[in-house]
This record gives structure tokens, C-alpha cells and sequence, in this order.
């Protein structure tokens, strides 16, 4: 029998218009929840992994043309940018000669279709906050829809459940607060409730690359396309070596009991793991979020589930206000798409480059996007020009949000391809044509400019003011 706070969930959600593929969904996760499942993943539980990498890989051209001949490409643009100040789709921010995430994105699938001769389908997973803002964006690309496919389907909601008692909360302030996101892993219910994954199937397609549209390094690559078509393997993810500035993420590992591939995430772990969580020598791969999917097997795989892949629950403790601390504490039920990987016997693992995962979670990694640490190429891929990356640290209180940071790069962002690091403290405006050469440290208690063509050299400490 139900209980009094799922009946009063599932009645909001079917008020609301949710499909009743994610009710059920939402439904089986609640009953976790109730029953104390925490998603956990103990480190006495899994052991590390060792993967092939693409670098090593022989794929022939004929392979690779075929596979991605065979692919659709979904993007993941569900996300506003609220960490940086933004309240509409994030991908619609300017990230590279006056072009936004969606502009480039667009192209590089344009760019694909002419190289293969085949009108490869490009697809957005948005949420009921992006959707307006984004098809309103790609209306000026009229050739980007296929014909018999949507370039959109929407990723489900579900009710923020007050931590006390697992009852939706209700929020007057602003009733759109009383409901989020089921977390990436709303892919598959969504692919299935919104009869997309028959769509494609019907449509020919054997496969299809997603990846987050912040990540402009995701380019569906025939190469890689290729080497899952040859693998076999029914699902796979691109993998990356960690970095220190991965050491709170999630990562890959195999489970013990059964030798099953599992990513855990952060939320995860448990405090006395942390430190395993954060050995990346034991612990060497994290996701890029850029993954591969054979579409029959995911269609089977769903089949004998009742459309419920069964992903591990994260549990997420929020208030129903981010930005009210005293706002009630409310629980989102969430999973991972890329914990589907466990799902599926035979899923595989590929290390790639950094070169295919260049997020953009902060102003930090926009200012390097932006600047010439990285140009685009004829077909619109994004390229490195250094052989190494620039850490940046930016002083959140006057470059956290976008429109303040726009405002302190007035001329756009200084060249740091000779730059190993930038920190900032204090307010300081960049003028056209800086430089930014080795590591430097800028300091000032009062807002400063730094001048046309000034080049910032020195080890930290030499440039503060």
C-alpha cells in the first residue's frame, strides 16, 4: 500500500502533466527512499579499474564513417546557469566569437552532416525552463531539424519531498521552487515516455551519442563512433584521467560481487571513504559525461524492466530555496546517467583526451574558453593551442556571476597561452590586449585596471598591486 506522502506525490505529478513513465519511475525511487536506501557506495565494495584508451585503438574509416552515419546526438540543456548568475538556458551564453554553446553545437553537427553526406540528427533534452529560451535560439538554423524527428523532447519533473516526513513541499513564494529536476538519468525514462528511443529506432538509427551542452569538447567524433560500433559493447563512456581539480568528483570503479563497471558519485560516498574518493592513484578515471548507446539494447533493456532501468539513488539534500539557507530541507530524488553503466553487462570504458571534455561549471573555465588558450577549426571543433591548461582563480566577489565578469573584460579575455596561472583578489578591469605569461597572482583592496597591451609576468606575488 502506498504511503500517505507518495499518494500525495503522485497526484501532484499527475495534476502537473507528468508522463506516467516517470510517475512510475519517481514511484520506485520514493519507496527506496522510504525503505532507508541512501545509494552508497562503500569503498570495501568496488576496487579500481584499468581501461584501453582511444589513443591506442585502430578504427578504419570505413568503420568509422559507417557508425556515425548510424548515430543521433543528444544534447543535455535541462541547466540555467543559477551558479552564475544566469536565468535562462545556459547554453546561450557567449562563449567564442559572438557565438553561444547552442551556435557552436549546431555547427559542428552541420559541419558532420556535409563531411558524411548524411543528415546526422542533433536533439536537445531540455527542461520545462529551457526549452522557450532555446527554440526561440535555433529557429535561425532551419536546416537543423530532421525530418520525422523533434530537435527537442523535455526531461520530466518531480516534487521537492520535505526532509521531515517525504511529503511534497509546497512553496507560495514560487511554486516553480516545489519541483526539480529527476537528474540526468531522466534520459531513459524520458527517451521512452516521450516515444523518442522508438522514434529513432524507427527512423534507422543503431545509436546515439549524449553529452552535456557545456562541454564543447564533445563532438560526436566518427573515431570513437567507430570503436563502440566495433566493440559490441551495448553502452560505454568516455573516461578521463583525474586532475587534483577532480579529487571531490565522482569516479569509475568495479564492483566486487559481481565485476560490474560503476561510477560513484560524490554524494555517493561515505565520510570515512573520502579519503579513497580522493586517491588518484587508486581511483585514476572520472566521467566526462560524454556517452555511447546502442538504441536496440537500451530498448530491450527497458522492455524487461517496465521501463525502469533501476540507476542507484542519490539522495540530495537541498532547502527549497538554494538561496534561502532557512528555507525548509527538502529532498531530491536524483540518478546518473552515467550509473546505467552498471545496467548493462558488457558496458566498456574509453580514456580520451582532455581535449573532449572542456566543461564550463564557473566563470574560471569561461575566461579560458574564451581566450586563446583554444580556437575553432573550419568545422567548428574546438582546438588546444597550448600543451597545457592555465589554472584560473577568480575573486567570486566581483567575477562570480556573468554579467560582472562580462563587465571586468569589457574587451574580451587577455591572451593566456603563455599563462600557467591566474589568480585574482579585488576588482580589477582588463583592457584590450593583455597578456597573461607564467603565474601571476593580482591583489588590490580598491578596483584597479590593467592597460591596454599590459603583459602580466612573474612567479606568484611579482604582479600585485
Amino acid at each position: 500500500m502506498a504511503s500517505a506522502g507518495l499518494k500525495m506525490a503522485r497526484e501532484k505529478m499527475a495534476a502537473a502533466g507528468v508522463d506516467e513513465v516517470a510517475i512510475e519511475t519517481f514511484a520506485h525511487y520514493y519507496r527506496l527512499l522510504e525503505h532507508g536506501e541512501t545509494g552508497m557506495i562503500p569503498e570495501s565494495s568496488i576496487e579500481p579499474v584499468d581501461i584501453e584508451s582511444l589513443a591506442d585503438v585502430e578504427v578504419d574509416d570505413d568503420t568509422a564513417a559507417a557508425a556515425i552515419r548510424a548515430t543521433a546526438v543528444i544534447k543535455l540543456n535541462g541547466g540555467l546557469g543559477t551558479s552564475m548568475g544566469m536565468d535562462r538556458a545556459k547554453s546561450l551564453l557567449c562563449v567564442r566569437r559572438g557565438l553561444s554553446f547552442l551556435d557552436i553545437i549546431s555547427r559542428q553537427v552541420m559541419a558532420l552532416r556535409e563531411e558524411y553526406g548524411v543528415a546526422i540528427p542533433l536533439i536537445f533534452m531540455n527542461s520545462f525552463r529551457t526549452s522557450e529560451d532555446t527554440m526561440a535560439a535555433l529557429a535561425r538554423y532551419e536546416e537543423l531539424p530532421v525530418p520525422g524527428l523533434p530537435l527537442e523532447f523535455l526531461q520530466n519533473k518531480e516534487p521537492k519531498l520535505l526532509a521531515k516526513d517525504l511529503t511534497p513541499v509546497s512553496w507560495a513564494k514560487d511554486p516553480d521552487l516545489e519541483w526539480c529536476p529527476p537528474g540526468h538519468g531522466d534520459l531513459y525514462t524520458a527517451l521512452r515516455g516521450t516515444g523518442l528511443l522508438q522514434q529513432l529506432l524507427d527512423g534507422g538509427y543503431r545509436y546515439v551519442f549524449v553529452s552535456n551542452s557545456d562541454n564543447l569538447g564533445a563532438v560526436p567524433d566518427a573515431r570513437v563512433a567507430g570503436w563502440f560500433a566495433a566493440s559490441g559493447a551495448p553502452f560505454a563512456i568516455e573516461a578521463v584521467r583525474r586532475t587534483p581539480s577532480d579529487r571531490k568528483g565522482g569516479h569509475f570503479a568495479r564492483r566486487k560481487v559481481d565485476g560490474r563497471l560503476v561510477l560513484r558519485e560524490t554524494a555517493q560516498t561515505l565520510d570515512a571513504d573520502k579519503d579513497a574518493l580522493a586517491d588518484l592513484s587508486r581511483h585514476r578515471f572520472c566521467s566526462t559525461n560524454n556517452l555511447w548507446i546502442d538504441l536496440e539494447a537500451l530498448k530491450q533493456a527497458l522492455d524487461v524492466r517496465d521501463g525502469i532501468l533501476g540507476l542507484p539513488l542519490i539522495r540530495n539534500v537541498k532547502n527549497v530555496d538554494p538561496s534561502d539557507p532557512t528555507s525548509p530541507e527538502v529532498v531530491q530524488i536524483e540518478t546518473a546517467m552515467g550509473a546505467a553503466i552498471e545496467v548493462f553487462e558488457g558496458a566498456k570504458l574509453i580514456e580520451v583526451g582532455r581535449d573532449r571534455f572542456v566543461p564550463v561549471k564557473t566563470t574560471n573555465d569561461l575566461l579560458v574558453l574564451r581566450s586563446d588558450v583554444y580556437d575553432l577549426d573550419p568545422g567548428y571543433v574546438l582546438g588546444q593551442t597550448t600543451d597545457h591548461l592555465p589554472f584560473v582563480d577568480l575573486d567570486g566577489d566581483f567575477y562570480k556571476l556573468v554579467g560582472e565578469f562580462d563587465k571586468r573584460f569589457p574587451e574580451g579575455a587577455p591572451s593566456m597561452r603563455k599563462a600557467q596561472a591566474l589568480r585574482i583578489e579585488g576588482d580589477w578591469t582588463f583592457c584590450k590586449g593583455v597578456e597573461v605569461v607564467g603565474e601571476v597572482e593580482l591583489s588590490a583592496d580598491s578596483a584597479q585596471r590593467v592597460e591596454s597591451g599590459t603583459v602580466l609576468s612573474g612567479e606568484p606575488g611579482a604582479a600585485d598591486a
